[in-house]
């Protein structure tokens, strides 16, 4: 299976190949602060797998853990379209979003539940982290 995943005004693009690693979602305030939004949703896959047309900008963000997570972003429309992080450096993650596709699978892993919003519920088969 292939997917593309391209900012709003669809100069950058990136395509993957197969299915994701890993869906989750994130409450970290750094991710609910980038997302604009109550939490963060994104599927990683490995980076051979992802092709990447357009030019992006950078940004990299050192997270709680100490971490760096390098996001690439569209300098016309200001959408992230891709990032990778240095805790899994043979990854790239690309925000569900990017996909624009509302049969995406949903997350099989919620992360920082404990800054999770007291009206969001995840539901499913999902591993929760506070």
């Amino acid at each position: 299976m292939t997917r593309q995943a391209s900012c709003s005004c669809g100069q950058l693009r990136v395509e993957v190949d197969g299915e994701p690693l890993r869906i989750s979602v994130c409450h970290c305030l750094n991710c609910k602060r980038r997302s604009g939004s109550a939490f963060a949703a994104q599927a990683r896959w490995p980076r051979s797998s992802a092709r990447i047309t357009g030019t992006s900008t950078q940004w990299a963000l050192t997270g709680d853990e100490g971490t760096t997570a390098t996001f690439h972003f569209c300098a016309t429309c200001s959408a992230t379209v891709y990032y990778t992080m240095s805790a899994v450096p043979d990854a790239i993650a690309v925000p569900i979003g990017a996909f624009a596709d509302p049969a995406f699978p949903g997350p099989s892993v919620s992360v920082y539940e404990e800054r999770m919003h007291a009206w969001v519920a995840i539901t499913g088969d999902v591993e929760h982290y506070g």
